[in-house]
C-alpha cells in the first residue's frame, strides 16, 4: 500500500488504524526536505539527521516518520519510507521561485526578456530528478520485504548549480535568461512565506548519496539528464498552447522583489560615494 497524500501525524494515525494487519507493506512518501537544515555535511545519506526548523511541511513529515518507526518497532507495522527530492515530469518546470500551479510562468518571463530571480549567487548545488528515473527505484521497492523498516531517498546523481539549471532551460527555448541574484535573506525579509521553500529547501546545497537505493534495487540507475528531460517537458507545453498558463500574481511578486532589491542596491551604492 502506498499513500502519497499523508502530510500530518493525524493522517498517519488514520492509516495505522486502517491498514494494521491488512497490508504487507506500507510505503510512506516523505520528503528529502526533512533532512538537517542547515546541513553539517554537503553529502546527504539516509542517516543524515532529520531536522528542519524552517518549514512546517518538513517538520510534519519528520513527525510522520517518527510515528511510523514507533509503530514498526512496537507492533511490526510494515513500513518503508521514501524521501523524494525535487522531482518533475511533463507538467512541471522545476525552477526555484517559479509558480507551482502555473509553471510555464518562468519560461514566459525568459521568452519576454524579463528578469528571473535566482536565490543567492546562483552557485548553490542542487539535484533535480525526472519522474521516470524516480519510478525505477520506487517500483523496485514495491513488495520488497528487505526494505521493511528502512528509509530511502531516490534521486538523480546529476548535480548542478541553480545558474546552470536556468541556463539549460534558456538554451532549450533559445534565449539567454536575465538572471538576478538576490540573497535568500532579502527575499524572506520581504516575503516570510518563502522561508520554507528557500532556507528550508532549495537555497541550500545538497548532494544525495544514492548508494542505499542501489544496494536494495541493483538495477536502479538515473539516466535522464536535465537537459534532455526539460526538453520533453517543454515539448509537452508546446503541444497544447492552453497549457501555457501564466501566473500574473506570481509575476507581480517577482517584479516587486526585483524592483525592491535593485533599488536597495542603487541606494546603498550611492551612500558610499
Amino acid at each position: 500500500m502506498v499513500d502519497w497524500t499523508v502530510f500530518t501525524p493525524a493522517d498517519i494515525e488514520r492509516d495505522i488504524e486502517l491498514f494494521s494487519g491488512r497490508t504487507r507493506q506500507y510505503i510512506f512518501i516523505s520528503s528529502a526536505s526533512a533532512y538537517q537544515k542547515p546541513s553539517t555535511h554537503y553529502r546527504i545519506t539516509e542517516s543524515t539527521p532529520l531536522a528542519n526548523p524552517y518549514w512546517d511541511y518538513s517538520r510534519n513529515k519528520i513527525a510522520c516518520e517518527e510515528r511510523l518507526l514507533e509503530a514498526y518497532r512496537k507492533d511490526g507495522f510494515p513500513i518503508t519510507i521514501v524521501r523524494p527530492s525535487l522531482t518533475y515530469g511533463d507538467t512541471q518546470i522545476p525552477l526555484v521561485l517559479n509558480s507551482w500551479e502555473k509553471p510555464y510562468t518562468v519560461v514566459d518571463r525568459m521568452l519576454r526578456g524579463q528578469k528571473v530571480i535566482v536565490p543567492g549567487d546562483g552557485s548553490s548545488l542542487w539535484v533535480i530528478t525526472h519522474n521516470s528515473d524516480f519510478a525505477k527505484g520506487f517500483v523496485g521497492l514495491l513488495g520488497h520485504t528487505q526494505a521493511i523498516g528502512h528509509a530511502f531517498h531516490i534521486t538523480s546523481d546529476e548535480v548542478m548549480n541553480w545558474d546552470q539549471y536556468y541556463r539549460i532551460v534558456g538554451v532549450a527555448i533559445g534565449v539567454e535568461p536575465r538572471l538576478v541574484h538576490i540573497p535568500s535573506d532579502f527575499i524572506i525579509a520581504c516575503r516570510p512565506e518563502e522561508q520554507g521553500g528557500l532556507i528550508g529547501d532549495k537555497s541550500v546545497s545538497v548532494v544525495f548519496d544514492n548508494s542505499k537505493i542501489k544496494q536494495f534495487v541493483p538495477d536502479f540507475c538515473a539516466t535522464m539528464r536535465f537537459a534532455q528531460g526539460i526538453r520533453q517537458t517543454l515539448a509537452w507545453f508546446d503541444a497544447d498552447p492552453s497549457r501555457k498558463q501564466i501566473d500574473s500574481a506570481r509575476n507581480a511578486i517577482l517584479d516587486h522583489l526585483i524592483g525592491a532589491y535593485e533599488k536597495g542596491v542603487r541606494d546603498a551604492s550611492a551612500s558610499f560615494r
